[in-house]
């Protein structure tokens, strides 16, 4: 008899759930449901790690900064000092190959890489790894493929430049500015010209406005041409020239922070999308975000919308999940800042924003609205998803806006490390 009645229990809830979607209704779900994304590629970053404390610096902050960024951006983060990969097919494992402080030294990882890339492989290069003063010893690296051939100088000490984007058609650097400030490091010049190389394509040079380039007069650049990222069109590559990090040598204290710069962070990522082909896939289906328009923002995992408690505007008011229910506590603009991140405005007060507490870097930090005063903590990036959703990361700690898994009400919102799940996963509806 229980066993009767259970069915007869399960047909009328079907019978009112398949009603309620003849009518339209919204059901809430019954459990928080994983989006549909495509598999992340995976990248490997070789390292050396044994020379000069600058490029040391560097590859430390390269293995926490990636992998930080991996999960909000689609790929999968691997570190190896184990070059011979290259050599024994190991690589083929992966799409995107880094060479984050060194390059191949052996025939077999030279021939190996050599096979990876006219196979389809996608590669990224930082500063030392182009660097050499016999080309000759490698001629279809550093001729053919870098087309930089050898080192020619380089500036000193280490300091910002103002970088000309030459190419803003590239998925690398459609999204930056025409110039823009770029992180400290120092500056190789090349022995060839890169301009008459017809395969290669430069997308960013120093500006004349940085010269003098260097704090030493007599290893500085005071005019000149200098390509600093390119591309070469027979393959999927891109070479960056930075990764150099400012040091205390005395005391192997690090001075500067390669990813200082969100705008040049945003061509390491978007470049990186790319070689892994993330840019090949549709295109989401939710349009862009308008910058005037006002949204209800819907979580996909639990049913909930973005809330200011009590539809309050006072500095510490709670960002919290609460019942969809249309009211101006319902509603945010996103307002571009740069560099592609945004400040979700509270419509009450748009002067009031989505903010980390306490500048907070750790999981869990709760959200709150404060007065836009510029801070990253107010920032964020909105990454659209093929189902046409959005995911935030925080400009500050690269962590993701996330729900609870629950749909109870009152329940503040928080950053966490971006993990591709449907608490972090929101729909944007235009209100009117």
């Amino acid at each position: 008899m229980a066993e009767t009645s259970s069915r007869t229990a399960r047909k009328v809830l079907r019978l009112l759930v398949l009603l309620a979607s003849l009518l339209g209704l919204a059901v809430p779900p019954a459990q928080a449901t994983t989006r549909a994304t495509a598999a992340p590629f995976k990248v490997l970053a070789l390292y050396n790690g044994t020379w000069d404390a600058a490029h040391i610096s560097f590859v430390h902050e390269a293995n926490e900064w990636f992998p930080q960024q991996a999960a909000a951006n689609g790929f999968t983060y691997t570190a190896s000092n184990n070059w011979d990969l290259l050599a024994n097919g190991g690589v083929r494992d992966y799409q995107v190959v880094l060479f984050l402080d060194d390059l191949p030294q052996t025939a077999a990882q030279r021939t190996g890489f050599e096979q990876y890339m006219r196979g389809g492989g996608a590669w990224m290069g930082f500063h030392v790894s182009a660097f050499t003063t016999d080309a000759a010893s490698w001629p279809w690296y550093h001729d053919q493929f870098l087309g930089s051939g050898d080192f020619r100088s380089n500036t000193w000490g280490p300091t910002t430049a103002v970088l000309r984007v030459e190419d803003r058609t590239h998925p690398s650097t459609q999204n930056l500015p025409a110039t823009f400030t770029s992180s400290v490091s120092e500056w190789y010049s090349w022995s060839n010209d890169l301009r008459t190389n017809p395969d290669i394509r430069i997308l960013a040079s120093v500006d004349p406005s940085s010269f003098p380039l260097g704090t030493d007069p007599n290893q500085s650049w005071y005019s000149g041409y200098y390509p600093i990222l390119w591309t070469n069109t027979k393959y999927r590559m891109l070479y960056a020239n930075f990764g150099h990090n400012a040091m205390d040598y005395a005391t192997n204290t690090t001075l500067s922070s390669t990813f200082a710069s969100a705008t040049q962070n945003r061509f390491v990522l978007d470049g990186l999308k790319w070689l892994g082909g993330a840019g090949d896939t549709q295109p989401p289906s939710g349009g862009p975000i308008s910058e005037t328009a006002w949204y209800t923002v819907h979580n996909a995992g639990n049913g909930t919308c973005v809330d200011a408690r009590a539809a309050a505007t006072a500095n510490g008011t709670a960002i919290q999940q609460y019942t969809c229910n249309g009211t101006v506590a319902q509603q945010f603009q996103f307002r571009s800042t740069d560099s592609g991140y945004v400040r979700i405005a509270a419509r009450g007060n748009p002067q009031q924003v989505v903010d980390v507490t306490d500048r907070s870097t750790a999981d869990n930090a709760p959200l709150q609205l404060w007065a836009y005063g510029g801070g990253t903590n107010q920032q964020w990036q909105p990454v659209a998803q093929t189902d046409g959703r959005y995911h935030f990361v925080a400009r500050h700690s690269a962590k993701c806006l996330t729900a609870a898994s629950s749909s109870a009400n009152s329940v503040q919102l928080t950053q966490r490390g971006c993990d591709g799940s449907a608490a972090q996963s929101f729909q944007l509806s235009e209100t009117p």
